[in-house]
C-alpha cells in the first residue's frame, strides 16, 4: 500500500533534490530557536537545470528541551510531512531527512515564497476583522492598546487544525502558516510534535464544538487505513518515534474518529503558543 499516491514527478524529484543535492548555504534564518540555514539546492526536472532554496535544519544545531528527547526535533519535522502525506493533504512543504549535509544530517524542507499582502492568520484593531473571521483572543500590544487575533475561515485551515490535533502540535504560531501566490496554505516549523503528552498549542481555535467537514473525515479515515495495513510513511513514523509516541497518536486518531468535533480548548492548561505570532 502506498501512501505516495498523489505525488507528481516533480515533486518526487524535489524530494530527491532536497535529500541528495549539494547544499549551498546563504545564511541562517534569524529568530529561530534553532539552526535554520537557508540554502540553494541544483533541481533538474524534464531536463531543466534551476536552483531552488530550500532550509536546512541540522541535528546539532538543535537548543535542547526538557520535554522533547534530544535530537529529535529535525526528524520530527520530517514526521509530520509524513503524517501529512498520509491524509492525502498537501499542507507541509516537502521535507525529507538528509544523512549528509555541511553540518551533519538534519532535515531539509523545499522554500515557501508566501504571499504576506494575504495572511490567513492575523492581528487587528477593534472594528477592522473581516466579515466571516474567527476572533480567537482579544488583549492588548506592548504599547496598551487594543488588538484581536484572529484567523479566517477555510477548508484549507480547518484541515491544519485536525492535522495539528493528529500531530500534537505544540507550537502552531500564525507565522507558522504560509499563503502560497496561488491561495494553497501551507504549515512550517513542526519540530514540536508527536509527543505522548497532551501538548496541543495552536491560534487556529476557531471552530471550537463543530463538527469536522467530510473532506477531514476522509483524510482521517485514509491515515487510519494506512497506519492498519502499513505503508512506507506508517512505517517511518512508527521507527522513529518511541513506543509511547507512536500509541499516543494512534490513539488520537482513533479519539477523533470517534468523536469527530473540533475541541474546547482546556481553560487550565495553556493552549496558545507564546508568542502567538
Amino acid at each position: 500500500m502506498t501512501c505516495d499516491a498523489q505525488l507528481t514527478s516533480a515533486t518526487l524529484g524535489i524530494r530527491s533534490a532536497l535529500a541528495q543535492e549539494d547544499l549551498i548555504i546563504e545564511g541562517q534564518l534569524s529568530g529561530a530557536s534553532n539552526a535554520s540555514l537557508l540554502c540553494t539546492i541544483r533541481l533538474e526536472i524534464d531536463g531543466v537545470v534551476e536552483d531552488r532554496r530550500c532550509v536546512y535544519k541540522p541535528r546539532q544545531g538543535e537548543r535542547p528541551l526538557w520535554d522533547f528527547a534530544t535530537g529529535t526535533l529535525s526528524r520530527r519535522e520530517v514526521l509530520a510531512d509524513c503524517a501529512a502525506r498520509m491524509l492525502g493533504w498537501q499542507i507541509v512543504p516537502p521535507t525529507v531527512w538528509r544523512h549528509e549535509g555541511p553540518y551533519g544530517p538534519g532535515m531539509c524542507q523545499e522554500w515557501i515564497d508566501d504571499d504576506t499582502s494575504a495572511p490567513a492568520v492575523d492581528v487587528f484593531t477593534p472594528g477592522t476583522v473581516p466579515a466571516g473571521w474567527h476572533v480567537i483572543v482579544e488583549g492588548r500590544s506592548y504599547d496598551g492598546s487594543e488588538v484581536i487575533l484572529a484567523h479566517e475561515d477555510s477548508l484549507d485551515l480547518q484541515r491544519m487544525a485536525v492535522f495539528d490535533l493528529v500531530i500534537n502540535n505544540a507550537d502552531r504560531k500564525g507565522g507558522h502558516i504560509l499563503r502560497l501566490k496561488d491561495g494553497h496554505i501551507m504549515g512550517i516549523d513542526h519540530g514540536l510534535s508527536f509527543h505522548e503528552e497532551s501538548k496541543l498549542r495552536t491560534v487556529l481555535w476557531g471552530w471550537e464544538g463543530m463538527a469536522f467537514p467530510t473532506d477531514v473525515l476522509v483524510g482521517l479515515h485514509r491515515m487510519q487505513e494506512h497506519l492498519d495495513h502499513g505503508c512506507a510513511m506508517a512505517d517511518e513514523l512508527r521507527r522513529h518515534l518511541s513506543v509511547r509516541e507512536f500509541t499516543a497518536l494512534e490513539e488520537r486518531l482513533t479519539a477523533l474518529l470517534a468523536l469527530p468535533y473540533y475541541p474546547q480548548p482546556l481553560l487550565s492548561e495553556p493552549c496558545l503558543p507564546w508568542p502567538p505570532m
